[in-house]
């Protein structure tokens, strides 16, 4: 792997995009698993929530000395704010990483279409080669129209070069045809259509430039001042600190939380699996070791860690009351609670 100083030019560049819980980090990290040995590839995640979970989570089960750079952008849709975030984040990621392959993963709530505007600019036109964007979707969620209104759910249907159908474990019979059906009637017929499970897909769909028209933004642009976000700051002696955000019609409340606080893995186990959200992440330094865990409506996942920091959590809803801090609390470890 060379990283003589040589400009950064043509890295081949993904957009994985879909909605929350659908499965997007899990795409990536198994398509992380394909990574040729001797390639260099970067991942740019963006989150809804100021906490940042899937920067440590990607981190936590790749290394640089691998070939896998990570860059996260927390606080919000990364397009937002004329994309200064995004841009920032993206140049430092590849001037670091000077990668063979980009993969993007954008806030479930995100604008992928804005995304896909900035990738596209003046500024990214040589450096970058945009290639298939692949859209992960759970076609159960067709169903119900707090998805299939939502703009932010059709934007990203809308410029799919590939559509995943994930988590084709769960569908009913009806399901699979309910998506052909539903994209028949969409302004994006052309789009190939395959279906997955625990967001496997194979590597050679990256393959290949995108179809998709930049197009004019649907979403206006609101600049706003730059101010530290929670994942930047010191933690308090109190040795915790939480943040909450909102927009899109969706909450999120997020704690990080100091290493010196030992969780007991059963306990959090069973908290998560007894939450009633649209999606939480979260790493936690346990007694057994560091875990990191995905819950959705469907399932709580969990996945061993060889490292990370601190601890922390993201949770995501429709509700503004998502979770309790005391009941978070009551996970720690007696003997480290007042640490």
């Amino acid at each position: 792997m060379s990283t003589t100083a040589q400009p950064i030019s043509a890295v081949a560049t993904n957009i994985v995009t879909g909605f929350l819980g659908v499965g997007k980090t899990s795409a990536i990290l198994n398509l992380l698993k394909s990574k040729p040995s001797d390639q260099r590839w970067a991942v740019l995640v963006n989150e809804f929530g100021e906490i940042g979970i899937d920067g440590s989570l990607f981190s936590g089960s790749h290394r640089e000395s691998e070939g896998i750079f990570i860059r996260e952008v927390p606080g919000g849709c990364m397009c937002c704010a004329a994309g200064l975030p995004m841009q920032i984040a993206l140049n430092q990621l590849l001037s670091r990483a000077k990668p063979e392959r980009l993969l993007i993963e954008p806030t479930g709530l995100g604008h992928p279409r804005e995304v896909l505007e900035v990738l596209a600019g003046e500024h990214y036109k040589t450096a970058l080669s945009l290639q298939k964007i692949v859209t992960l979707v759970d076609a159960r969620q067709l169903s119900q129209k707090r998805y299939t209104e939502h703009a932010t759910f059709n934007q990203q249907l809308a410029i799919a070069d590939i559509i995943v159908g994930n988590k084709r474990d769960l569908y009913s019979d009806n399901d699979r045809q309910q998506l052909q059906n539903y994209l028949n009637q969409s302004d994006n017929q052309a789009a190939q259509i395959v279906f997955a499970e625990h967001g496997c897909i194979a590597p050679h769909l990256l393959e290949g430039s995108t179809k998709s028209n930049v197009g004019k933004s649907v979403h206006s642009h609101h600049p706003k001042a730059q101010s530290p976000i929670a994942s930047d700051e010191m933690l308090p002696e109190c040795g915790y600190l939480k943040a909450e955000n909102q927009g899109e019609g969706f909450f999120s409340v997020g704690w990080r939380i100091s290493p010196h606080k030992v969780f007991n893995r059963a306990a959090l186990y069973q908290w998560l699996s007894g939450l009633d959200v649209e999606r939480a992440k979260g790493v936690f330094i346990t007694a057994e070791g560091i875990f990191a865990y995905n819950v959705t409506p469907d399932t709580t996942t969990e996945m061993e860690l060889d490292d990370c920091l601190e601890s922390s959590i993201e949770i995501i809803g429709r509700s503004k009351n998502l979770a309790c801090d005391n009941d978070l609390f009551k996970c720690i470890s007696s003997d480290t609670a007042s640490q």
